[in-house]
Formats: structure tokens, sequence, C-alpha cells
């Protein structure tokens, strides 16, 4: 089996659907007979853009809070570039806040899938 990583990116509550369905395209969230496979949860996203920042919302220096969806979804390593690449396309702000990393999706020893 290929090694597999996790995609963990905050968007906007609006942006999200988006988000999912092009990472989904580029190949993440595809679990046996599956695809466009992901987990979301609701939460509050804070930040305060500094001098320089070009904010999708929000002013700089002044703090902002946002209605954010976590979205999560695996993927393949070697799809790695692609997935990121279709999630900052996709993405409404300057500098999305993310993070990958690998993960274990082998099933445990004489298990079925189908089970």
């Amino acid at each position: 089996m290929e090694p597999m990583d996790c995609l963990v990116i905050y968007v906007p509550a609006e942006a999200a659907h988006d988000v999912r369905q092009a990472i989904g395209d580029a190949g993440a969230g595809r679990l046996g007979n599956y695809s466009h496979c992901s987990f979301s949860a609701e939460g509050t996203g804070r930040f305060t853009p500094l001098p320089g920042a070009t904010p999708a919302i929000g002013a700089v220096g002044s703090p902002e809070e946002v209605p954010e969806t976590r979205v999560e979804a695996i993927y393949p390593r070697s799809l790695r570039d692609a997935v990121l690449n279709a999630a900052l396309s996709a993405h409404p702000y300057e500098t999305p806040a993310f993070m990958t990393f690998p993960i274990d999706a082998s099933l445990p020893a004489g298990s079925r899938p189908d089970a």
C-alpha cells in the first residue's frame, strides 16, 4: 500500500464545499469504492492581519473571528502537491492555515475490507 497522508485545512464556512470538491477532484478522500471522503467540523477561526497583509476578511491590525470549517481528508503521499495546490486554489484566504502529516491507513492483519 502506498504511504498515506492526511490534510487538515481551516476554511471559511461558506467556502468549505468548494475546498472539499477541489481536494476530492485532485484525489484526496478515496477509500475503497468511494471518492471525495472527508470529515468536517465547525468552529471559530481567529486571526489579526499584520501590516503587508491583504486579508479576504477583516482589516490590517484588527482582530477577527470567523465561522470556519475544519476539513480533513486522507490522500496518497504521491498526490500531495496536487491536493495542496487544489486546496490552496479553492481557498479564499491569502494565507490558509493547514497541516499535513503521515498516517497509517492499513487494515489489521487478517481483516476484510467488506466485512
